[in-house]
Parts: structure tokens; sequence; C-alpha cells
């Protein structure tokens, strides 16, 4: 009788689609430093991605903390393309010890429970907290999200406004950690997310630069 085999082929296919998400079962490896912090980056709540799961761009619904990929690819950061293995095989995250790509039903029925969070790793370090919650007040994805139906229903300059000034607090924030060294700008993407003007083409919004002033307006079809 012929039967599936479901150990893992070694093909990397699953490592070059995107690093995981992490879960609260993953909270002591990144509290051990085993998962340190610079590897990681944070999607926000109300941010454009794509759901690996699902196979649709939407907004998530919920803060999702994920591995980085490696330079500027989706190809998770820790993948050896040598061995096409993983660096950190004894201490991979929930998502990639669950993960069978024969037989997705294992991940599916934890992708979206218990996911961990920025609160969960940085609330007892108030200062950096606070500094945390302060961008996600002026930055949060449902106001852009709103600025830019407004944009495109009717080009109101007064949203465009808005939406620079969005821009612009959050590009000054990254500027003046790297400047002063202070918290580690390896750490930006996962404290405050991508920047914040990398995400807009997702909302169906397009920014330049001309000369010292920023211009947001939608895509054009």
């Amino acid at each position: 009788m012929m039967t599936t085999d479901i150990q893992c082929q070694r093909c990397g296919t699953c490592c070059k689609s995107g690093g995981p998400a992490l879960h609260q079962e993953d909270l002591e490896l990144v509290q051990s430093g085993k998962l340190p912090l610079r590897g990681l980056y944070t999607i926000r709540k109300g941010e454009m991605a794509r759901d690996n799961v699902k196979g649709t761009l939407q907004p998530v619904t919920a803060e999702l903390i994920k591995i980085k990929g490696a330079g500027r690819t989706w190809t998770c950061c820790y993948y050896d393309a040598e061995s096409n293995g993983c660096s950190i095989y004894e201490n991979r995250p929930l998502e990639c010890r669950v993960l069978n790509c024969r037989d997705t039903a294992a991940i599916e029925a934890i992708y979206d429970q218990g996911r961990l969070t920025r609160k969960d790793l940085l609330a007892s370090v108030p200062q950096l907290w606070d500094l945390v919650e302060e961008h996600a007040r002026k930055c949060n994805y449902r106001d852009l999200a709103a600025l830019a139906a407004r944009l495109q229903a009717d080009q109101d300059r007064s949203a465009a406004d808005s939406l620079v000034e969005m821009v612009g607090y959050d590009a000054h924030l990254r500027a003046l950690i790297i400047e002063k060294g202070r918290p580690d700008p390896t750490l930006l993407d996962f404290l405050f997310g991508r920047p914040l003007a990398d995400t807009m083409p997702g909302f169906g919004l397009n920014i330049t630069q001309s000369g010292n002033k920023l211009i947001v307006a939608p895509t054009k079809p």
C-alpha cells in the first residue's frame, strides 16, 4: 500500500516565502536572545500585508512580529542556502515547527492564535514603550486608511497634508534614532514597523519628493 511521505524535503520553498510570525510560545526564544530583536520586524494592525495562508493582500487585524528577510528579499534571514536548511533549527519558532507544506491544517489552526506583540516584550521598559505608543498614536493605519480614502474620493488636499505630516513624523523619528544611536537603530523596524512611506502603495498612495517637499497623491491607474 502506497504511503505519503510527509517528511520535509528541504527544498527551501517555505523559507523563501517569508519569515514566520511569532507566538506566545516563542516568548522565551526572544527573551533569552536566541531570536535577537534585531532579526525581527513588526507589521502593525491595519497595515496591508500578504496573508501567506490565505494567499491574499489585506489589512492585518492584529499586530504581527515576524522574522526579517535576508537583504531585500522575502527569504527568511536564518535560511542557509548552501544546505537548504535552517541556521537556528534547534531554536526555530512555533510556526516553523508545525508547518508541513503537504498538510497545512496544523499551521492554519494556530496561525492567528496567541500572537506575540511588542507590548509583551517592551512594556517592562517604560520610556521605550512610551515612545512606541506615541508613534502608534500619530502614525496609526486606521487614520491613514481614512485619509487615503478621502484623498482618493475627492482629491482632498487637507487629507494629503495630514498624510505628509504623518509620514514626516515617522521619518523624523527614525532619523533621530539613527543620529543618536539610542535605542539601537537596527531595532527600528521592530519598534515602529516598516517605514510609513514604504507601506503607502498598499493603500493606493504614491509619495514623491520635490526638493524638500513631500507630495502624497493617489496612485495612477
